[in-house]
C-alpha cells in the first residue's frame, strides 16, 4: 500500500515512504539532525527507526538524536543535536553559545548545554538551571547574548571573557545589566585578541585610554579604520594590520 513501510528480512530492501519524506523535509530545516521524538512525529515507529539506523539512513549522534542521510554534520548541526539530546527545554550555553553568537572561536571542546534537568551524554557538558533564558539563533535554542557573556564569566579565564564582551557590541542599556566584574574588563569594540592585549597594556599601564577604537576615519581619498586613535593627540596605533604597498 502506498505510503507504508514494507518491512522485509533484507535490510537493503528499502523504499522511501511518506514518513521518510517528512523526515527529510524536517531535517533540511534542522541542520540535518532529528530527535527520536521528531521521527515519531513524522510517522516512524521505533522498529522502523532501528531498520534505518542499520541501513545507514540514520546516524546516531547522541542517545535519541540522529543525523539524516550522512554523518558529516556542520557545527550548527552538532549544536542543535546537543540541545535535542538534553530535552525540549534545553538551550545551548556558555562557550558553545558564545561561538554561536560569533563572540569566540570554536576550539573543539565538548558542547555545553543548560537544561532544567541534567542528562548525561558523552561529548556534552550539561549545566542545570531552573531558570533558563532562551533565544533562537540560526534555528538553535541558545542563551541570549547578554546571558551568554555573564555565564561565560563564571567559568572561563579572563582573556576569553574579554574577547566575548568586546565582540558582543552591547548598547548602553545592556552594559548596565552586566556585573561590575565583567564590565571592568572594558567593553570596547576591539576586533582581535591582539587588539585586546594592546588596549589593556595602554589602560592598565596608566596611560590615557584611546578615544576611538575601530572607528572609521576619512582620509583625503579613502576611509580607514584605525585600531586605536587619539584625535586630540593626532595619534593612531595600528596593532595587527599592515599597510598596503
Amino acid at each position: 500500500m502506498r505510503g507504508e513501510w514494507r518491512e522485509t528480512h533484507d535490510i537493503g530492501a528499502f523504499a522511501a515512504t511518506d514518513a521518510d519524506r517528512r523526515v527529510a523535509t524536517l531535517a533540511a530545516r534542522q541542520w540535518g539532525v532529528v530527535s527520536l521524538a521528531d521521527l515519531y512525529a513524522c510517522g516512524l515507529t521505533y522498529r522502523q527507526v532501528q531498520v534505518r539506523v542499520a541501513r545507514g539512513q540514520l546516524h546516531p549522534l547522541h542517545r535519541g538524536v540522529f543525523a539524516v542521510g550522512h554523518h558529516n554534520v556542520s557545527l550548527e548541526g552538532h549544536f542543535l543535536a546537543a540541545t535535542k539530546a538534553c530535552g525540549p527545554d534545553a538551550v545551548l550555553s556558555h562557550f558553545s553559545a558564545a561561538v554561536l553568537w560569533e563572540l569566540v572561536t570554536w576550539d573543539g571542546r565538548p558542547f555545553e548545554v543548560t537544561a532544567p534537568t541534567r542528562r548525561e551524554h558523552p561529548r556534552i557538558k550539561a549545566h542545570r538551571s531552573k531558570s533558563i533564558e532562551s533565544a533562537i539563533r540560526k534555528g538553535i535554542p541558545v542563551t541570549p547574548k547578554l546571558r551568554t557573556v555573564i555565564d561565560l564569566a563564571g567559568v572561563e579565564e579572563e582573556r576569553v571573557v574579554t574577547r566575548a564582551l568586546r565582540q558582543a557590541r552591547f548598547n548602553a542599556e545592556e552594559l548596565a545589566q552586566l556585573p561590575p566584574s565583567v564590565l571592568g574588563l572594558g567593553a570596547v569594540a576591539t576586533r582581535s585578541p591582539v587588539e585586546d592585549s594592546a588596549y589593556d597594556v595602554v589602560v592598565r599601564g596608566g596611560l590615557r585610554a584611546p578615544d576611538e577604537v575601530n572607528v572609521p576615519y576619512r582620509l583625503a581619498r579613502r576611509t580607514v579604520v584605525p585600531d586605536l586613535r587619539w584625535p586630540e593627540l593626532r595619534l593612531i596605533v595600528e596593532v595587527d594590520s599592515c599597510a598596503e604597498a
